[in-house]
């Protein structure tokens, strides 16, 4: 998917994948706890969300040094807000979004490369749909940290008597090349 810029959430309607199109990830524990029901009936089941483990951190670097003055970018997944409820008998709809924080580094130029996440949707060990999207920060002079704000994404997944919510899950993570792996597993954040 090309790259977008990250308007503000609430400035546009969010993106809508079909009924067997999302699964969400395993995340922070109860981020779909905002499911929010009308007055007189329970709040619906929810997908699992979940954040990839040793994908939260993403660190780019000029060249093969892994020094902090090649550092051109660092950046971690820091909230994954989302809601669901009920659309239709056999339909919920779970929106999120993915929040992060960035800091440039002493290598970066003028412009720092956009920065790739995921959003992945699973029933069981199987994949039913992955997509990637990116973040593009944008510093203000003088400034070498911002918070992003990624597009609302929503997930339409199809539930039955024999297929609940809460049989999917969502992960969510940065899209990392084997060198940012190895470099997350080497040097753990906590």
């Amino acid at each position: 998917m090309p790259a977008m810029p990250s308007p503000s959430p609430s400035s546009r309607p969010p993106r809508r994948f079909g009924a067997a199109a999302w699964l969400v990830v395993p995340l922070l524990a109860g981020l779909l706890g905002g499911c929010g029901p009308k007055d007189d009936e329970f709040a619906p089941v929810c997908p699992k969300l979940a954040l990839v483990p040793d994908a939260g951190d993403i660190s780019s670097f000029t060249g093969a040094s892994q020094d902090v003055t090649a550092l051109i970018s660092r950046a971690r997944i820091t909230d994954i807000p989302a809601k669901c409820q009920k659309v239709k008998a056999n339909t919920i709809s779970a929106t999120l979004n993915v929040n992060a924080d960035v800091q440039r580094g002493p290598a970066a130029g003028a412009n720092i490369p956009p920065i790739p996440y995921f959003v992945a949707l699973m029933q069981g060990d199987t994949v039913l749909r992955e997509q990637d999207f990116t973040f593009a920060p944008n510093f203000a002079a003088n400034v070498d940290r911002a918070s992003l704000h990624g597009d609302d994404i929503e997930l339409l997944l199809p539930i039955s008597k024999t297929k609940a919510a809460d049989s999917y899950r969502i992960y969510v993570g940065f899209r990392l090349t084997p060198d940012q792996l190895a470099y997350n597993r080497a040097h753990p954040q906590p």
